[in-house]
C-alpha cells in the first residue's frame, strides 16, 4: 500500500504519458552511442516505482529494464510537480565510482511529472587523472567528497540504504531516540521519498522493530507538524 495514493489520471493523459515514454525509447539509444562507452542512459516511468526502468543503454550503475528507481527518483516523486530538472551533479556508487548525472523530469501537457530521463556518465577515471596531475604538478588538492547514493534493481534495497543513511545522521539507534528524534527521522524519510513506494511503512516498521500500526502513526505525526499554518486569511502562514 502506498502511504499517499495519487489521483488516477484520465485515460487521455495516460495515453499521453505512454506516448511521450515510447517516443524517448529510440533517444536513450542515441545518447548513449554518442557518448560511448562510460555512458548510461535511463528512461524512468515513475508510475511503477518499484519497477520505473522502463529502457536503458549503457551500463554505469549496473541496473536493468525493469529494476527500481534510486534515492535521486524518490526524492523526485516526493517534490511532485515541484521537482525541477537537476543537471551536473556528481555522486558516488557504493562501490566507490564517480558518477556525473543529469536528472530531467518529464511533464504531461498539464504539467504534472510522472518520469525522468536520466544521464549517468563514468568518470572515476577523469578524477583519477586529476588528482594525479595535480600531485605531479605539486598543487594542493581540495577534496570535496561526493554523497553515496544507492543504485539497485531492488526498491526495498534502495529503502534500507536511506534509512540507514537518515539513523547515521541522527547519530543513534531507534531506540535512543527520543519522540522529536523519532518525528524528525519519519520526517526526513518522508523528504526523500520513501513512502511512495508500496510496503514501504511497513517496511521502515519491521527495519525500526515497531508495528505497522506505530509506523503509519509517526509518519502522521510528521507530517501533521510539517504542515503549513494557515493564516486568518486562508493562505499559509
Amino acid at each position: 500500500m502506498v502511504a499517499d495514493e495519487a489521483p488516477t489520471p484520465s485515460p487521455a493523459l495516460t495515453a499521453e504519458r505512454d506516448a511521450i515514454i515510447d517516443a524517448l525509447g529510440p533517444v536513450v539509444d542515441g545518447i548513449a552511442a554518442t557518448f560511448g562507452p562510460m555512458c548510461e542512459v535511463v528512461l524512468h516511468d515513475y508510475r511503477q516505482p518499484e519497477k520505473s526502468v522502463v529502457a536503458l543503454a549503457g551500463s554505469v550503475t549496473g541496473r536493468t529494464v525493469g529494476g527500481a528507481m534510486s534515492e535521486i527518483g524518490l526524492r523526485i516523486v516526493a517534490r511532485g510537480d515541484a521537482a525541477a530538472d537537476d543537471l551536473n551533479y556528481v555522486t558516488r556508487t557504493p562501490a566507490g565510482g564517480l558518477v556525473k548525472s543529469s536528472t530531467m523530469v518529464l511533464r504531461d501537457s498539464t504539467g504534472a511529472v510522472f518520469g525522468a530521463l536520466c544521464v549517468n556518465v563514468d568518470v572515476t577515471a577523469v578524477g583519477e587523472a586529476h588528482a594525479l596531475l595535480g600531485a605531479l604538478a605539486g598543487l594542493g588538492r581540495a577534496v570535496t567528497e561526493a554523497p553515496v547514493t544507492t543504485f539497485g534493481n531492488d526498491v526495498d534495497s534502495v529503502v534500507d540504504a536511506i534509512l540507514d543513511t537518515h539513523l547515521t545522521g541522527q547519530r543513534r539507534s531507534w531506540a535512543g531516540l527520543d519522540r522529536a528524534g523519532r518525528l524528525d527521522l519519519f520526517r526526513g524519510l518522508d523528504e526523500h521519498g520513501v513512502f511512495a513506494v508500496r510496503r514501504a511503512v511497513e517496511q521502515v516498521g519491521a527495519r525500526l522493530g515497531i508495528s505497522r500500526a506505530s509506523a503509519y502513526s509517526y509518519l502522521s505525526q510528521a507530517r501533521a507538524a510539517a504542515a503549513p499554518t494557515p493564516d486568518p486569511d486562508g493562505g499559509p502562514a
